[in-house]
């Protein structure tokens, strides 16, 4: 594999998949954590298209501030990780792959936020919104999973 080839897929390496099995009932703790996650999206009033409609058109700092928030909380975790070493709950080193940039993620990125500012969902809050009965966001779901489909036919064609 060349060097640019190698660098380009090296997003695709997963370094940390888990080695254990386990039964399909230890998955129910995601499923709690993801009801509880939609539950505070709702809350924080994340999933209102109005208040995303508010952040595009910079009426209001509030969906800045729950991104912000995210963006310093995730640093400080990532930093935590790296700095002490930690491990996951069962004891498998967590390891941080290094990315490279590269164009196609200022393409991707606007994209992503065009997509977001015209139907007022993101691929975060969208399962939170159906919950909510905003069953027109169900294509908007759809649509997510075939655009990535399309992205990962087309993704060595890309520029890069």
């Amino acid at each position: 594999m060349t060097k640019e080839k190698d660098i380009r897929h090296q997003d695709t390496i997963c370094t940390n998949e888990s080695h254990l099995r386990h039964k399909w009932y230890h998955n129910l703790k995601y499923l709690l954590v993801g009801i509880l996650f939609g539950i505070v999206f709702v809350k924080a009033e994340i999933i209102s298209w109005f208040r995303i409609q508010e952040m595009f058109r910079l009426q209001s700092f509030h969906m800045y501030g729950v991104i912000g928030s995210a963006v310093v909380t995730g640093m400080i975790s990532v930093w935590i990780i790296k700095k002490f070493k930690i491990k996951t709950i069962y004891g498998e080193k967590i390891s941080i792959a290094p990315k490279t940039f590269n164009k196609g993620q200022i393409y991707g990125g606007l994209i992503f936020g065009f997509g977001w500012a015209i139907t007022g969902a993101c691929p975060g809050p969208l399962f939170a919104q159906i919950g909510t009965g905003a069953f027109a966001v169900i294509i908007t779901l759809v649509s997510a999973v075939l655009g990535t489909w399309v992205y990962g036919y087309f993704r060595d064609k890309l520029p890069h």
